[in-house]
């Protein structure tokens, strides 16, 4: 398979990234696709097999690709093989035909961030941010850290899953991108489903992307499907408006630096039409004790954890449309649309 010539580095001492430690426990420590022209879609099936590498090797022809440079949004040139999935992704180089910018992949992710290939410069993010690049809380997230969200309502990811699938009907056969995915949990869902042309796992934390991989590459059923890892900035979407059918942020909002402009990058990258779904912590919700609302809000100030009514203010400042929501007690699934 095309698979094993990939050289991916890991340190296998790594672990990978997700929501803020301790954060949210009880205790608060914690048709109608895209006008954007694309090559064929291809529904994912567990039956897809990884291209021989002789056949993709035979297609190194530059082509407009689906991402865009993050500086200018112009969409990237890609040369190399064709193909939507990891194979051929790895092996492709991508370029700016405005900046001239280039772009590949590093160990097993995309690098679409403004920083990729920068040799002396360096940024950090807020602690929150910071804390899901940890290689120790990317290993612990899919190994206890995701199953004590139950504790302030959420109800486990495969009805999680469900729910955001049923938000996600109009947008069926268009391309989806999991934006914070932290470890690909629900993007191994969403590739694994078969109801989207295209899958993008997208994260800023380079462990939680390698976690992902080693999620990924022990299951033959998705490693050769139409899903690509790729790392990039919330605020800084590396996709033409426009381009996107459906974006997923499961458990995500309460870490971004700034939610606005979160949402109305993710506004922008929508078709009309599109759909956003989200889930994250309420900061309070109408079971929260009225005496424990000023405490609640002490303890979690430094993080962006919102009440319902906040929420539903984001998206509609945001230009989004048709707000809808589930809430069990601290836990909320959102969704809404671009006109």
């Amino acid at each position: 398979m095309a698979i094993a010539s990939l050289r991916f580095h890991h340190n296998s001492a790594l672990f990978p990234k997700n929501p803020c430690l301790f954060q949210n426990s009880h205790l608060h420590p914690p048709s109608r696709f895209s006008s954007v022209q694309y090559r064929p879609r291809i529904r994912a099936s567990s039956a897809v097999a990884v291209e021989s590498e002789s056949s993709i090797e035979a297609q190194d022809t530059p082509d407009v690709d689906l991402f865009a440079c993050p500086i200018c949004y112009e969409p990237l040139m890609r040369k190399g093989p064709s193909g939507f999935n990891l194979p051929a992704i790895y092996r492709s180089g991508f370029k700016c035909r405005k900046c001239n910018k280039t772009y590949s992949s590093k160990n097993i992710y995309l690098d679409l961030t403004i920083t990729a290939g920068t040799k002396e410069y360096n940024e950090f993010k807020p602690a929150g941010t910071e804390l899901f690049r940890s290689p120790f809380v990317s290993y612990v997230y899919e190994r206890g850290w995701r199953q004590n969200f139950n504790r302030s309502g959420f109800p486990g990811p495969d009805e999680e899953f469900n729910m955001a699938q049923e938000y996600f009907k109009s947008a069926e056969g268009g391309v989806l991108v999991d934006v914070s995915c932290g470890s690909g949990l629900f993007s191994r869902k969403f590739a694994k489903s078969g109801a989207y042309s295209r899958v993008v796992a997208l994260d800023f934390s380079e462990n939680m992307l390698r976690q992902c991989y080693d999620f990924i590459k022990d299951d033959a059923t998705i490693l050769g499907s139409n899903l690509a890892l790729v790392r990039a900035d919330i605020s800084r979407l590396p996709f033409a408006s426009g381009a996107v059918d459906a974006v997923h942020a499961g458990a995500a909002l309460h870490c971004w630096p700034s939610p606005s402009n979160a949402v109305a990058e993710i506004n922008r990258i929508l078709r009309s039409g599109g759909v956003f779904v989200g889930s994250t912590f309420l900061r309070v919700s109408s079971s929260t004790p009225e005496l424990l609302r000023p405490f609640r809000q002490r303890i979690i100030r430094d993080y962006n954890y919102l009440t319902e009514e906040e929420i539903e203010d984001l998206c509609t400042s945001c230009g989004l449309v048709n707000y809808t929501r589930t809430i069990q007690q601290s836990f909320i699934i959102f969704s809404a649309q671009k006109p």
